[in-house]
């Protein structure tokens, strides 16, 4: 079969023919007809997080059951399916309880194994991690909801627990920002985007964003004045959606007494130990969390609003492309983005 290959890390990736994937005892083949180009799978392939090499990226898939391990009892081939980026063992103590998003022996396409950017791939543990598709819900929107969409919408219902008339800030719009003000405005809160481009902040006020910061020209500390302004007294929920020590202090520090923090973008380096104003947390009891994708067995409530048309991931779909344009799709990922909108590799089938 065909997929996307790069041997070493920031080495150029190429589509090249590799071996058919082989069914686990517990798990399936997944004929790919949809996934998303993700920041994240820049990452592993600048090396930052590391990952075995030779590797294949991409972990946002949607496609078609084709082959099923003996051990699997809720799958046949045929069925539409796509499925978080983490995949719990469904052994441990974590998945039991249903969080397999925080599973310490979980598999991730594209990290942990070859990922999707593929004809086919494999997932483990298929009865614990798949999610059905409903036939409403085409393959190219559902590609977004493995990462960026459903990462987007437990970090504002699960942790934020945003409500109608609430703020919302949202530090960064990009995938999993824009995915959380549309979310946001879905659930009738009053969203606030805050980026340091025009494109993205544009983006969100197509979305329904009542108010944008641009923080291009400012630190945290004014960045945070200005969403406390124009909240009138701070943000009830705030979603650090980029992740950078700057990112995180203005998150928590645009919050009004009580308010909540979301730590959804990934930190590394130097920048993964923010310096947080415990003084402020503990005298304002603010509450921060940390959000790590979503399990399958909350995909229902998400499912639900998209068929339904509250939640509409394909509005934020850039442009679709075909996998031999996808290893370019990744290395630009190099240069700073200038402008909006989920890439998506489509496959025939």
């Amino acid at each position: 079969m065909q997929a996307v290959v790069y041997a070493g890390y920031g080495e150029p990736p190429v589509l090249s023919d590799v071996p058919e994937p082989e069914c686990p005892p517990d798990g399936v083949v997944v004929a790919v007809r949809a996934t998303g180009v993700c920041r994240s799978d820049w990452h592993a392939w600048k090396g930052h997080e590391q990952v075995p090499l030779p590797q294949i990226p991409g972990h946002e898939l949607a496609g078609v059951v084709t082959e099923v391990g003996p051990e699997v009892t809720r799958w046949q081939p045929g069925a539409r399916v796509t499925v978080p980026f983490v995949c719990g063992c469904g052994r441990c103590e974590y998945c039991a309880a249903g969080e397999a998003q925080v599973c310490p022996h979980q598999t991730q396409p594209g990290f942990t194994g070859p990922g999707s950017y593929a004809e086919r791939v494999v997932l483990h543990a298929a009865d614990l991690n798949l999610v059905e598709l409903p036939d409403a819900v085409g393959f190219t929107a559902a590609a977004s909801l493995g990462c960026r969409f459903a990462t987007a919408f437990r970090a504002v219902t699960a942790h934020g627990g945003v409500g109608p008339g609430e703020w919302l800030a949202v530090h960064g719009c990009g995938g999993v920002g824009l995915s959380a003000v549309q979310i946001g405005v879905a659930l009738g809160a009053r969203v606030l985007a805050v980026d340091v481009a025009d494109a993205p902040l544009e983006a969100a006020r197509s979305l329904g964003a009542q108010a944008v910061v641009d923080s291009s020209a400012s630190g945290p500390a004014e960045t945070a004045a200005a969403v406390r302004e124009l909240t009138g007294g701070g943000a009830h929920v705030s979603l650090d959606a980029f992740g950078s020590a700057g990112t995180c202090l203005s998150s928590v520090r645009g919050l009004r007494r009580r308010g909540r923090h979301v730590q959804v973008g990934l930190l590394f380096g130097e920048g993964a130990t923010p310096p947080i104003p415990m003084d402020v947390v503990t005298a304002q009891e603010l509450e921060i969390y940390g959000s790590h994708g979503m399990p399958a067995r909350d995909y229902p409530q998400l499912l639900g609003m998209l068929a339904d048309g509250r939640l509409r991931p394909e509005d934020l779909i850039g442009r679709t492309i075909g996998l031999a344009e996808a290893p370019a799709a990744l290395a630009a990922m190099d240069a700073p983005t200038t402008g909006t909108g989920m890439t998506v590799v489509e496959l025939p089938g």
